[in-house]
């Protein structure tokens, strides 16, 4: 029996669409991590400076920026199957393009190739589960595939260092553009419409889906990116994104680097830490998903449980102020806390979107907050790199790790504030200019 009769048989291919769109997110997680994990070795070969390598992974978030806005406008159009397929295909040549680079310059080119590959990966993912998902379950599914982020996290120290050890740096960048391929190969034959894939569904599940048709769902009107800015509630969306996205940047980027130079751990010291604390990330921020469902359940509003899951999400980030005063383990647990936080906010505030704006616009919108964070993922690594080097040059890195873990702290409270003063409830929005 086929993977799709299985699913078919059940009533439960939409979680078949999920466990796609979960592959295709931890793989895209792997490949950016991988040059964090190597950033020690790395130092070694190019003797860049905290501010250089902090501008490399600017470049990847100026390209990432582009991308995302790109590929909003793209999958809206072209859809959701054809979207991801060129999407992963362009990251993962772009990630076995890192092992040619030999200079600064070089990981910056492959940093923003990658980058602009990748940005098709959240507007297409959203998409498919707006079009999969009734808006009871969408927050859980979003959780789902997005904590392949965390899984991501996870399998990259566990492997990335040991094959970069047994067949030298530029090894892992080659394996991972090799695995994009071959999820390509699944999503094809698996991934269409409900509309598409009618064959392989019962009419119990099609009706629980809500027998939604077509790529663009209530109507077949696209909105241009100027008319979406239009709506105080897509501000509500990109102001949230700017704000916590770096915060989670943050995390990618500098974690390795974190546990060297503070707690002496290196690479083949602290990937037990990073494993550990991307578990803890996995485990708990599923529940950022269930939470709202289960507030629903007990006969809150979809408005009202979004928001109450999202400010309990924020203030579980503020502990993370105390990182540099706790020990080596307890600083895993506040730091796993705080990633588990962010995503499970971050699985709440993309279902707003579904929640606000109609199908054939979702991924538009999706693009156009992703980019905004991907402007304060570009503004963040360089003041973060810049800091850093100027409380090393002082002998007190630390410090400069306390002042960055404060900012994290706060970011969410704040971004929760802007964006309930936005949109004060997530609901189908007017039409611009009626009454």
């Amino acid at each position: 029996m086929s993977i799709m009769t299985l699913f078919a048989r059940g009533g439960r291919y939409r979680w078949l669409v999920c466990s796609l769109l979960f592959l295709a997110t931890t793989i895209n997680y792997v490949d950016r991590q991988v040059l964090a994990l190597l950033k020690p070795t790395l130092d070694a070969y190019l003797q860049w400076t905290n501010e250089e390598f902090g501008l490399v992974n600017s470049a990847f978030q100026a390209a990432y920026a582009v991308g995302l806005l790109v590929f909003g406008a793209f999958v809206d159009r072209f859809g959701a199957r054809l979207g991801y397929a060129v999407s992963i295909v362009a990251w993962s040549l772009a990630a076995m393009g890192h092992a040619l680079a030999s200079s600064v310059t070089g990981f910056g080119i492959a940093r923003a190739a990658l980058g602009l590959g990748e940005g098709g990966n959240f507007p297409s993912a959203i998409k498919a589960v707006t079009l999969w998902f009734p808006k009871r379950e969408r927050a859980f599914a979003t959780a789902l595939f997005n904590s392949g982020a965390n899984v991501g996290a996870i399998i990259a120290p566990a492997v990335v260092p040991f094959m970069a050890l047994a067949w030298g740096w530029r090894a892992p960048f080659v394996v991972m553009g090799v695995v994009g391929f071959f999820w390509l190969f699944l999503w094809l034959p698996f991934y269409d419409t409900p509309q598409k894939k009618t064959a392989s569904l019962t009419a119990a599940e099609l009706a629980h889906i809500g027998g939604e048709s077509g790529e663009s769902g209530e109507t077949t009107e696209r909105m241009s990116w100027w008319s979406i800015l239009r709506y105080r509630q897509a501000w509500s969306f990109v102001v949230a994104k700017f704000m916590t996205d770096p915060i989670w940047w943050f995390f990618l980027i500098w974690l390795p680097d974190y546990f060297k130079s503070t707690r002496k751990l290196d690479i083949k010291t602290s990937w037990i830490h990073l494993v550990t604390i991307y578990t803890i990330i996995t485990a708990l921020s599923i529940a950022g998903g269930w939470l709202t469902g289960y507030l629903v359940r007990r006969g809150q509003g979809i408005s009202r449980a979004r928001k109450t899951a999202m400010l309990f999400f924020a203030c579980a980030v503020v502990p993370i102020v105390f990182v540099t005063q706790a020990s080596d383990w307890g600083a895993v647990l506040l730091i796993g806390l705080a990633g588990a936080a962010h995503q499970a906010w971050s699985a709440n505030l993309f279902t707003t979107v579904s929640d606000m704006f109609p199908k054939s616009a979702v991924a538009a919108v999706v693009g156009i907050g992703g980019m905004a964070g991907s402007v304060g993922g570009i503004i963040f690594p360089v003041v973060s790199g810049r800091l850093l080097d100027h409380f090393k040059a002082a002998g007190s890195i630390t410090a400069g790790y306390a002042i960055l873990f404060a900012i994290c702290g706060s970011a969410y409270l704040v971004a929760f504030a802007a964006n309930h003063l936005l949109a004060p409830r997530f609901e189908p929005m007017a039409p611009a200019g009626s009454s």
